[in-house]
């Protein structure tokens, strides 16, 4: 077989490999939006309804000072601020509002489940990529955590993945800056992804950098602006210095509560300890992007799914940030963790309360924090024993002068 026949039918390949990761995406999107419509769902449900309503009473900048007695703090960044204003708008019209907060995360995880495909197919077989993405739209933890709880984890974490894909895969800087930013100003978890970003815009040239700044800076400017010059106090109080909740269900908090640690030594984890491990993450990402420039995806797995293993933050929606790099990392990383977190989902939310959770929910937690780590290792070193591709030193840089005559493709059946 020549290489013209060979291309063709790795050609086509992809294209049935894709077409079958949308369609299954596609279903999985459909059945968590069925299942979101016809159940009631936790307390966050009437949380995010009531954030709406004071948000369309206050304004999406005045809200971080806006009295709202009985409810937890608000603490969502600004883009989430005009989403909730959005949904109730459309409350307004007659969609159930516990609809319409799930629908963003459910759309996400099927984008997710795409990006997860498209980036893997160029650095592993197509068999491989069409796996990873479906266990991706499968994942029993996305089902539980974007089909019924309603959160914007999910949708952070798919700009986040995203703004990775459109700095290298697509050569887009300027939208990846853009896809970053639009990332933190939704939730602030994926912050610890953006050295990783920052490192690999820089190994791919000035411009790549400066198009990739670009895009962050006005973005965050536009977004994040109005409110520091608004309510900076508030803002700061309640977003950027928030450290989760207190609960004690979850990786070192939980470990040290079993062993019997003091309150004060649990009291530490939760806030002395918190920007050490933020800062790990980001050293983590940082890293890896320097090593693998080619591939940020996984540096920003790495920072994602390490934030969750640090987590001093206990809540059942923090078990949706790994799901995603994990998938990237390897197929049974990411089906292990699925299945088993999942199940942990599963006794959590049919519990009393989402913030109470049994000892069945417990003990399966820990495992899950064991296979979590365990993921984390194997994945790593799959992704460094990879064949590195062309160092972004030796090639054409991300942004440059378009030419007739492209650049060879490093495989000609996965280039589709």
């Amino acid at each position: 077989m020549d290489l013209r026949m060979r291309t063709k039918t790795g050609t086509l390949d992809v294209r049935r490999a894709r077409a079958v990761v949308v369609a299954v995406s596609a279903l999985a999107f459909v059945a968590k939006m069925v299942y979101a419509a016809q159940s009631r769902g936790p307390a966050d449900v009437r949380i995010f309804n009531a954030f709406a309503r004071g948000i369309a009473q206050a304004g999406p900048l005045r809200i971080y000072e806006h009295p709202m007695p009985h409810l937890p703090v608000y603490n969502h960044p600004p883009l989430a601020s005009w989403m909730l204003l959005g949904l109730d708008e459309l409350e307004q019209l007659g969609i159930p509002f516990g609809s319409l907060i799930r629908a963003p995360a459910c759309l996400a995880d099927f984008v997710s489940a795409l990006l997860v495909f498209e980036i893997l197919r160029r650095r592993r077989s197509t068999g491989t990529a069409r796996a990873c993405a479906l266990v991706c739209a499968l994942s029993p933890v996305l089902f539980a955590t974007s089909g019924y709880h309603g959160n914007t984890d999910s949708v952070a974490v798919m700009f986040a993945v995203l703004a990775a894909w459109l700095l290298v895969d697509r050569r887009a800087p300027l939208a990846a800056g853009v896809a970053a930013a639009v990332a933190v100003s939704i939730k602030l978890i994926p912050v610890v992804a953006i050295p990783a970003l920052a490192v690999t815009a820089f190994r791919a040239g000035r411009p790549a950098l400066v198009r990739f700044g670009a895009g962050l800076a006005a973005v965050l400017l536009a977004l994040w602006g109005p409110v520091l010059m608004t309510v900076p106090e508030p803002l700061r109080q309640k977003v950027l210095e928030y450290k989760g909740g207190r609960a004690r269900l979850w990786g070192f908090v939980r470990f040290a509560d079993w062993m019997g640690a003091s309150d004060e030594f649990i009291t530490a984890l939760h806030s002395d300890f918190h920007l050490v491990f933020v800062l790990v993450c980001m050293a983590a990402g940082a890293w890896l992007a320097w090593v693998r420039p080619t591939a940020p995806a996984y540096a920003v797995a790495l920072s994602l799914t390490l934030l969750l293993l640090l987590s001093t933050g206990s809540a059942v929606q923090y078990l949706a940030w790994p799901v995603v790099g994990l998938c990237l990392f390897g197929l049974w990383e990411g089906a292990a963790f699925g299945v088993l977190v999942g199940v942990v989902t599963v006794f959590v939310y049919s519990g009393a309360s989402a913030v109470r959770w049994n000892d069945w929910a417990l003990n399966l937690a820990a495992l899950g924090w064991l296979l979590l780590a365990a993921g984390i290792v194997t994945g790593l070193r799959r992704v460094l024993a990879e064949p590195p591709l062309a160092s972004p030193d030796r090639t054409p840089p991300v942004v440059g002068p378009r030419t007739r005559t492209p650049a060879a493709p490093s495989s000609p059946v996965n280039q589709q």
